[in-house]
């Protein structure tokens, strides 16, 4: 017994208790893995474990993707107005004010021109930690004017998108914004340059059914969740079991809605082949040959 005392005592002395400083480990979402979150941090916030990919945030995304110094945001000041004077369990002016505290942004997508591996593209990033990345008037006009810098400038188009939807605090003039944004894209299809859109987790409501799912090229990261309505309210409405993976950025590629699945390691070289390719295919006029061998190099991308 008195041994026993020793080792115990030894080991932790008497009311005492060990404390783990917080945010030293994360746990993923997709597995649910305790993770240490250095480790995660080491791999471009991606779980080692089941390699989902965690959410980051619009400005480590740029910093990611875009050639360094070269991202230019513009009508950075644009801020949304409670025109409906809408309050749920808070009033909508007082969540904007709670985003304004903690995010250095003014909604939820900043837009600007950068590089990607010297290709000159005009980019849209969401922020999901903004209201849930949803999208409401501010959204759909930067979008809008996102769209009309690239034809004028005659460049292409990639969008990240991240959201929860159409944002509800702002009723039919969110809505709204997804018609706006799909004319846009009509009016710049007819130039042939290039758009391409980045799924990421999540993509859902009324962005993927308007401008996410438009792209001349549509990639989304591994395990990204991307839909209309969440798995849970589908099971509910059509009283059935959903498949395994239903709704995941695997299961769509498998049926065909997607394009491409890329991990975020290899997001940028992939991005800048797509833009040289397309761009170049634009400047020239595309033979079926030319054709076919644009869809073989696009193929042999690299994916993971």
């Amino acid at each position: 017994m008195v041994l026993k005392k020793e080792i115990n005592s030894s080991i932790r002395p008497e009311g005492k208790r060990v404390r783990v400083p917080k945010g030293l480990w994360v746990k993923c979402e997709f597995c649910g893995e305790i993770i240490y979150k250095k480790e995660i941090e080491k791999s471009l916030d991606v779980c080692p474990k089941c390699n989902y990919h965690f959410r980051i945030g619009s400005q480590k995304r740029i910093a990611l993707v875009f050639d360094e110094g070269s991202f230019v945001e513009f009508d950075a000041r644009l801020e949304s107005v409670d025109i409906l004077d809408f309050k749920d369990t808070k009033k909508y002016k007082d969540r904007l004010k709670a985003a304004y505290k903690i995010l250095p942004q003014k909604d939820a997508l900043i837009y600007g021109e950068g590089r990607i591996n010297d290709q000159r593209v005009m980019a849209g990033i969401f922020e999901f930690e903004f209201m849930g990345g949803s999208m409401g008037s501010v959204v759909g006009e930067k979008i809008t004017r996102l769209i009309e810098r690239a034809v004028d400038s005659k460049c292409g188009v990639i969008i990240f998108s991240s959201s929860g939807g159409a944002r509800m605090q702002e009723g039919i003039f969110s809505l709204m914004q997804m018609a706006k944004t799909c004319a846009a894209l009509a009016m710049f299809k007819k130039t042939g340059l290039p758009y391409i859109s980045v799924l990421l987790d999540p993509t859902m409501g009324g962005v993927s059914a308007s401008f996410a799912m438009l792209g001349d090229i549509i990639i989304a990261e591994p395990k990204a969740l991307i839909g209309f309505a969440g798995p849970r309210v589908i099971e509910q409405t059509i009283k059935q079991k959903l498949p395994e993976g239903f709704q995941r950025a695997e299961y769509l590629l498998e049926h065909g809605v997607i394009d491409m699945i890329v991990e975020r390691k290899n997001m940028k070289e992939v991005l800048g082949k797509l833009l040289a390719m397309l761009t170049s295919s634009k400047k020239s006029e595309v033979s079926p040959e030319s054709s076919s061998g644009l869809k073989s190099e696009v193929s042999n991308l690299p994916t993971s």
